[in-house]
């Protein structure tokens, strides 16, 4: 099921096309927006993701209007996401259908998403960035930290990490100048486990109210 508006409309779509092939934004816009929060995908799935539909239904009504940005490879159907470079071309490319508005932009997104949005934050004059589910390494591979992308994105930036994550759990992450939530018992897609007492939509609400909170003194 796709992204809808707070009164169950269909959010209106825009197509962009990048040098990576033709991107698509999915807009779901504040009454009276003083931010826009554009969230990308990860590498293996789309803006179906819990965390992303949880904060484009929450955000709104906070004055915050979301961008889900779909990326060329997943709008052509592919199965497969790019390299790296290729997602921060898709990215660059659609940016300024992000900026058109004239509102500050928050970059974000999860796991592949997050790491598009921490390298490219600077270069593109991004207020803030939002990681979610940042991976910050290979599963079971720690050696192979990304921590470099997180640490190097220059401006503000929010990580919110399920307790459980084998990309990386909360207290893996090295110190830096960034804020880290964790959402307790979440893998890397924020599911909970039954035994953890937490349901799904608890998990969810802990990233709502903490990315609301956070994205307050964001001006």
């Amino acid at each position: 099921m796709g992204a809808v508006n707070t009164d169950g409309t269909t959010p209106p779509t825009e197509t962009v096309e990048t040098e990576a092939g033709t991107a698509r934004i999915t807009w779901l816009t504040a009454t009276a927006p003083r931010l826009l929060l554009a969230l990308g995908h990860g590498a293996g799935g789309g803006i179906e993701a819990r965390d992303l539909k949880a904060l484009g239904a929450a955000l709104p009504a906070h004055g915050v209007s979301v961008a889900l940005v779909e990326q060329p490879w997943r709008v052509a159907g592919k199965k497969l996401a790019p390299a790296p470079k290729t997602l921060d071309t898709g990215w660059r490319g659609l940016w300024p259908a992000l900026a058109a508005p004239g509102l500050p932009v928050v970059a974000g997104g999860r796991s592949a998403g997050a790491r598009v949005a921490c390298r490219t934050a600077a270069p593109l004059g991004a207020r803030a960035v939002l990681a979610l589910s940042f991976p910050l390494h290979p599963p079971g591979r720690p050696e192979k930290t990304r921590a470099d992308e997180l640490l190097g994105c220059r401006v503000p930036a929010l990580v919110v990490q399920g307790g459980n994550d084998p990309f990386g759990r909360p207290a893996e992450f090295p110190p830096g100048d960034y804020r880290i939530t964790e959402v307790p018992h979440g893998d890397h897609g924020f599911a909970v486990p039954k035994r953890s007492g937490l349901t799904e939509a608890q998990a969810m609400e802990s990233i709502t109210a903490s990315v609301t909170e956070w994205l307050a003194d964001i001006v």
